[in-house]
């Protein structure tokens, strides 16, 4: 377990340093936690503070996660942040050096965690959700996610769909892999970051991920279609990568 640091301890360190949002199981800040993990960097995690301006300043961005590097431009994407990740220990490596094979695990990693990907679109339903008094996030939460994130009233029955589609996605590109990964039997980013996204869904029990009730009853929110579509092998992929790869109790 390390330690978290505050922005201006964190600014005046060396070395590697990653803000991390704290309290929940962010799939973004999880999945370079993961990264970091099975690359055995050393690095030192800084608590997330969205209203200082000082780490505005430092990081360039007002979210979570960023990564600074002595003498770097922070790196504010999880793809910035892997391919750094690469950089400072090629091995293991979680990138393939086919370029094909990369380029999959690139845009899996998109798919997952950019704009419009996985993570984003499960914020996206679980605020609509709340807007509309069926769960998911409520109150003050789900205004601030909904300004983070670009949730429009009138497209909210459209984000269910959306994430549907990209489990279904998933599920089907496990079923059709010969091995226990995305990519067969060669361990990759995105297999880091589909566990981590779980997250969102199907936290893990509290005795690996201790977390506030209305924080864990929020993202088990799902609607029937959602349910259904998180299928048995995206959750035994996800128990498959705690128990072989990932650092486990959580550290929120």
């Amino acid at each position: 377990m390390r330690d978290y640091v505050d922005t201006d301890e964190g600014i005046a360190a060396k070395g590697l340093r990653v803000t991390i949002v704290r309290g929940v199981p962010s799939p973004w800040g999880e999945s370079i936690k993961g990264v970091m993990h099975i690359k055995g960097i050393e690095w030192q995690p800084v608590s997330f503070d969205g209203q200082n301006p000082a780490q505005t300043a430092w990081t360039g961005v007002d979210s979570a996660p960023a990564a600074m590097m002595d003498g770097e431009a922070p790196k504010t994407t999880v793809a910035e942040i892997v391919d750094l990740a690469e950089r400072l220990a090629p091995e293991p490596a979680l990138l393939p050096a086919d370029q094909d094979a990369r380029a999959l695990v690139l845009q899996m990693g998109e798919d997952l965690m950019g704009e419009g990907g996985l993570a984003w679109s499960r914020h996206l339903q679980l605020v609509h959700l709340g807007m509309t008094a069926q769960g998911g996030f409520a109150g003050g939460v789900a205004a601030y996610l909904a300004a983070k994130y670009g949730y429009v009233a009138s497209m909210g029955e459209s984000y269910g769909p959306n994430v549907v589609a990209l489990l279904q996605q998933f599920s089907a590109r496990l079923e059709a892999s010969d091995g226990p990964y995305l990519m067969g039997a060669e361990l990759s980013a995105a297999d880091v970051q589909l566990a981590c996204v779980m997250g969102l869904f199907a936290p893990l029990p509290d005795e690996m991920c201790a977390m506030h009730p209305k924080g864990r009853a929020s993202f088990e929110t799902m609607d029937a279609s959602t349910a259904t579509a998180l299928a048995p092998n995206l959750l035994a992929h996800r128990d498959h990568m705690y128990a072989t790869h990932l650092e486990a109790p959580l550290q929120l």
